[in-house]
């Protein structure tokens, strides 16, 4: 196992993969100073330890890693080690593009053969996530290395499989992550952070399956578990957080009923007012109107 540095527009190896901006692998043998600085990229970095222990600042916070372990570096995050110190051991990482949507929504691009739902899935949990340490990620290093052998013995067909592999580190990391997050399977927690990151996007028309990928789960269970815990379907619960946040926003006599509309995620001011009138007895501008006026 040879070490390697691979960089986009420079290695002949990655002229078919314009989203792996760089692959490497380190072997390190002696602690050196000044090897490791910190710096940011614009794009996701994922590390695999193979062996080894590794102390490494990601976003200013300390995090130990050791075999088996995977670093996670999101876009204009900081990493690296204090005063640049490199640890004895090996580790393999790999630095992706990726493609951001209309609303700045980091996404996969279409090389990974991802549907549009689960890309949006997969780039919101990476977005949000607050956990770069992903302990005994043992899949990593099965998926690396298999990257590593199709880059290097291209052979008919490798493109295909590497992408392949690529999209599977991402699905794999960001199961690893739904399920850091929520091992306990404390469902009343995952509702709260469910609720929350749905509020941060309420214009976003969210799909039951892409919120049940945001907490590690399957569509059936989720629906299940959400109708228990709440007496609602997923959407109508959506569609209540989304009526609760245009009240708030019908306070303000500045917004207008359309921005409301289409800020909280209805297709039209016209859905917007059908929806709001069933639920509360009034339309958007009589509740307006009627909060005014009892100012």
């Amino acid at each position: 196992m040879n070490q390697f540095v691979l960089q986009q527009g420079v290695s002949a190896e990655l002229r078919l993969f314009p989203h792996i901006l760089e692959m490497g692998l380190k072997k390190n043998g002696a602690i050196r100073l000044n090897a490791f600085p910190t710096t940011t990229t614009e794009g996701i970095r994922i590390y695999h330890i193979i062996d080894g222990r590794f102390e490494w600042c990601i976003d200013r916070q300390s995090h130990v890693f050791y075999p088996g372990d995977v670093a996670l570096v999101m876009p204009g995050k900081t990493f690296g080690c204090d005063k640049g110190t490199l640890e004895i051991g090996t580790f393999t990482w790999i630095h992706l593009h990726m493609q951001k949507s209309a609303n700045s929504q980091m996404l996969p691009g279409t090389w990974s053969g991802l549907s549009e739902s689960e890309s949006t899935a997969i780039g919101k949990i990476l977005s949000l996530n607050r956990t770069p340490a992903l302990s005994g990620f043992s899949e990593a290093g099965k998926i690396f290395k298999c990257i590593r052998s199709e880059l290097f013995g291209q052979e008919i067909g490798h493109q295909a499989r590497i992408n392949h592999q690529v999209t599977e580190l991402l699905i794999q990391a960001t199961r690893q992550l739904t399920r850091q997050s929520y091992s306990g399977r404390d469902f009343p927690k995952i509702f709260m952070d469910l609720e929350k990151m749905l509020r941060q996007n309420l214009a976003h028309q969210w799909s039951v399956e892409e919120m049940a990928a945001m907490v590690g789960m399957s569509t059936t269970p989720f629906n299940e578990r959400v109708k228990s815990y709440s007496g609602f379907t997923p959407i109508n619960y959506l569609i209540n957080i989304r009526i609760s946040e245009a009240i708030k926003l019908l306070k303000r006599p500045e917004i207008s009923v359309t921005d409301i509309a289409l800020d909280t995620g209805f297709y039209s001011s016209q859905h917007f007012s059908t929806t709001f009138k069933r639920l509360t007895g009034f339309t958007p501008s009589e509740y307006r109107k009627n909060h005014l006026r009892n100012k």
